[in-house]
């Protein structure tokens, strides 16, 4: 056999030519002319054997940069954190790597008890009291979250900072538009101790009987934590809801949105156990409130028992277009990030409580040591006084993309430039640390960047 994965030998074709009762494979072509068809080889590269294929590819993954290679300070959504060896483990076994849609529950206990756990421990983090097993990704659920407000107020406009995720804003335009709903940004504070937060005094000033929902995101796209409760208060007193779009690390130290007055509560699981790789895979969260239940999208498993009364669990309230008529459906996304979801309720568990307080503790002792450190970098100056929790934003003399290839030489990616998305923050810098990085990669970041500027 010359292939691994081409299993027919010469006598099993042997056989089935004889079987169909012709000579050879030529003899299968004889009605096609012979002035059309092709002689010669196709121009294509020659087949290789496995080793050689192994070879191959990975001299061309040699080529890509990963974090072993490069000391990695860029977060703008997608963030490096350490994911124990359990996690990797048992998300491989055969019973949840291939499975996918747990229609028949009295074979897929198992992968509907995981989704259970997973919701539970979203509500306990958010503070919430139901929660959906997942969605594609953090952006689709905020705009699904931003749906049902509009559903449920039956309003059509809705506030949403601008300090929130630039990409998430751009998934939340196209969603609503194709809706019919409006959309309206709330602009951040430029100066003062309140810089980098959301300007509540612009947000009042926009929001009235027709709002349906105020989008609030903390820490804000710039790390910066908001003050979640006087944007709550604020919608709640004309009628509206609040959506709270959070990153789950945060929530072992920081209160939580259902605590501060967040109707609905959605964002990006990866920093739960899930690698950064080519900015995913990811996988949303949607946590709310009881009484918006039945408006949920996506799946939610319940529990139950059968008729002995034993535990089990089931997909309920299956109010999806795959279940029930399209146009009476609670949204029309089919699917889940099952085995994402799963890997962040083995990350939680095994993380327990107290692991969830101590990671947040290092995120912001170690982001805030390097803000002191890099800011004292002659040139570089600290952009906004608000706090915050693992990023911030420098000020560089220089262009971040100079900058950034310069550093990317000495094996650091320093971060994101804030002006690819923010015109006025040009020469901005983004910088994350999470608990992997120590203080000798923070120093030699200081070190590096010193020789630039």
């Amino acid at each position: 056999m010359g292939f691994r994965y081409l299993p027919t030998t010469e006598s099993d074709r042997k056989e089935m030519l004889e079987a169909i009762g012709v000579s050879g494979i030529d003899e299968l072509f004889a009605e096609i002319p012979e002035t059309i068809r092709m002689r010669g080889d196709l121009e294509i590269p020659k087949a290789l054997s496995e080793p050689e294929l192994h070879r191959y590819f990975n001299r061309l993954a040699g080529k890509n940069l990963d974090f072993d290679k490069v000391v990695s300070f860029l977060g703008a959504g997608m963030y490096e954190h350490h994911i124990p060896a359990v996690v990797s483990h048992l998300l491989s076994r055969g019973e949840f790597y291939t499975a996918y849609t747990p229609y028949q529950p009295e074979i897929s206990q198992g992968e509907l008890q995981a989704m259970f756990e997973f919701q539970s421990m979203i509500c306990e983090l958010t503070g919430m009291e139901v929660a959906n097993s997942s969605m594609y990704d953090g952006a689709t659920a905020l705009a699904e979250a931003a749906g049902l407000a509009c559903a449920a107020t039956r309003r059509k406009k809705v506030l949403v900072s601008r300090s929130v995720h630039p990409e998430a804003r751009a998934v939340l335009r196209t969603y609503l538009r194709g809706m019919g709903f409006f959309l309206e940004e709330i602009p951040y504070v430029q100066e003062g101790p309140d810089s980098g937060r959301t300007s509540l005094d612009d947000c009042t000033s926009r929001v009235d009987e027709t709002t349906a929902a105020v989008i609030l995101q903390s820490p804000n796209f710039f790390g910066i934590i908001e003050d979640g409760e006087a944007f709550a208060r604020l919608i709640h007193d004309k009628g509206g809801l609040m959506i709270a779009l959070v990153n789950p690390i945060t929530l072992g130290l920081l209160k939580p949105p259902g605590a501060w007055g967040a109707d609905l509560v959605v964002g990006e699981a990866q920093p739960l156990g899930i690698p950064v790789s080519f900015g995913g895979p990811s996988c949303g969260f949607f946590a709310a409130r009881q009484e918006h239940l039945r408006r949920l999208p996506g799946r939610i498993v319940g529990q139950t028992v059968d008729r002995d009364g034993k535990r089990g669990f089931v997909l309920t309230l299956q109010a999806r277009e795959q279940h029930i008529r399209r146009e009476k459906a609670t949204s029309n996304i089919c699917s889940n990030q099952a085995l994402n979801a799963l890997a962040a309720a083995i990350y939680l568990s095994a993380m327990g409580r107290q692991g969830m307080v101590e990671v947040g503790r290092l995120n912001v002792q170690k982001a805030h040591y390097a803000r002191q450190k890099l800011s004292a970098v002659p040139g570089v100056e600290s952009r906004f006084a608000a706090p915050f929790f693992n990023e911030f934003v420098l000020k560089l003399p220089k262009p971040v993309e100079e900058v950034s290839r310069s550093l990317l030489k000495e094996g650091i990616l320093p971060g994101y430039d804030l002006g690819r998305d923010y015109p006025e923050l040009s020469d901005h810098l983004l910088v994350a640390v999470t608990e992997v990085r120590t203080k000798e990669e923070i120093d030699h970041f200081v070190t590096a960047l010193e020789g630039l500027v």
